[in-house]
């Protein structure tokens, strides 16, 4: 059991790959390095898959991309409405980067969502679009008012809720895909080399993209509302 406990802790850790010499020295953690991979195959796969485009005659690969694009486009529209529409190409980014990162564990890399500071990075980057959103749609005045509402005695409540909201989004993301890894090595460890792959389909494909789109679709809903 001691031996189960040390090889499962060794996987958690977020090992140090390298230094940056500026500033005392700056830690580069295994998962900025795997972020950095799969920005590197989103940026490559959106180049080669976008050589070329047509307006007529259009071949498989154009169809097969359009209707790809153009079936994230409309479920990102459908849950945030006309009015959040150009905040569409950053939910977008953020569905395909927690996706990617979630399945990765497939190939051999360690999920980097199952670091805390990658979860809250992402976390505050889309409280701070939501409150964005809600400045831009009402005004600095008018978003200040929208804490007193409908009384004012709940402002305190509605203060505290800005910060509930990036918490809650990020440790829903970090505890599921760290409960998956968890699962996952402890099959990897107990169990021979085949049994696990069906599982590793469930916690790996399905649960991880489940993930990716919970995220988005609640920070979608919180930009909605934001704008209302």
């Amino acid at each position: 059991m001691g031996q189960l406990t040390e090889d499962l802790m060794r996987q958690l850790n977020c090992e140090t790959v390298f230094m940056i010499p500026i500033l005392g020295g700056i830690k580069v953690t295994e998962s900025v390095v795997v972020t950095w991979i799969i920005m590197a195959i989103l940026v490559v796969m959106s180049i080669l898959l976008t050589r070329n485009l047509k307006i007529e005659n259009i071949g498989e690969r154009q169809l097969i991309i359009e209707t790809v694009v153009g079936g994230l486009q409309n479920m990102l529209e459908g849950i945030i409405g006309e009015k959040g529409k150009k905040y569409v190409p950053y939910l977008a980014t953020v569905i395909l980067y927690i996706g990617f990162a979630n399945i990765i564990g497939l190939f051999g890399f360690k999920p980097p969502t199952k670091d805390l500071n990658v979860t809250v990075g992402l976390a505050i980057m889309s409280i701070l679009l939501i409150e964005w959103a809600g400045i831009r749609k009402k005004g600095t005045k008018n978003w200040l008012k929208s804490f007193a509402e409908p009384v004012a005695i709940i402002a305190p409540i509605n203060i505290l809720e800005v910060f509930i909201r990036p918490l809650s989004l990020c440790m829903r993301l970090f505890g599921n895909v760290l409960g998956a890894f968890v699962v996952m090595e402890l099959l990897k460890i107990i169990m021979p080399p085949v049994l696990p792959v069906p599982f590793s389909l469930y916690f790996d494909i399905f649960d991880g993209l489940i993930q990716a789109y919970v995220f988005v679709f609640l920070t979608s809903l919180f930009i909605k509302e934001a704008m209302d």
